[in-house]
């Protein structure tokens, strides 16, 4: 599971959430990802001290979430410039890992919004910093 996590100012996705200041969040799930990864990472991503505190230091959690599932995080061109996907879950399987993994974040009582998974969406974000970090399970 890999997530890629950018800081914002603010982020939508046209058919689903919204947030203001926040994490913009996307999720790839490859095969054999566990719903046991998606706990370990929501812990991680609520704790994560990314957000900035008055004196400009990056020592806060963030409170508000955007997530979007990501299957093309697993992108292989190893093998030439079309991209393989070969590595990324099946849509039936990642959606629930997915769906598991949001629920994990509400249970932590922290701003949840979402894209609709496995729809084409329109994403708007206003970069913070910018600030891009990836996590990996």
């Amino acid at each position: 599971m890999k997530l890629v996590i950018q800081r914002v100012k603010k982020a939508k996705v046209d058919i689903a959430g919204e947030i203001g200041v926040g994490l913009f969040v996307l999720v790839g799930i490859k095969k054999g990802d566990t719903k046991e990864q998606s706990k370990a990472l929501a812990e991680k991503l609520v704790k994560l001290r990314v957000m900035a505190d008055t004196g400009g230091k990056m020592n806060l959690p963030a409170t508000d979430f955007l997530i979007v599932s990501q299957f093309t995080l697993y992108a292989d061109t190893k093998g030439g410039n079309r991209p393989s996907f070969i590595e990324a879950a099946l849509p039936v399987d990642a959606k629930e890992i997915y769906e598991d993994f949001v629920d994990e974040l509400k249970k932590k009582g922290v701003k949840v919004a979402t894209g609709s998974f496995g729809d084409y969406m329109k994403i708007d974000c206003i970069l913070d910093g910018p600030v891009t970090i990836v996590l990996e399970d």
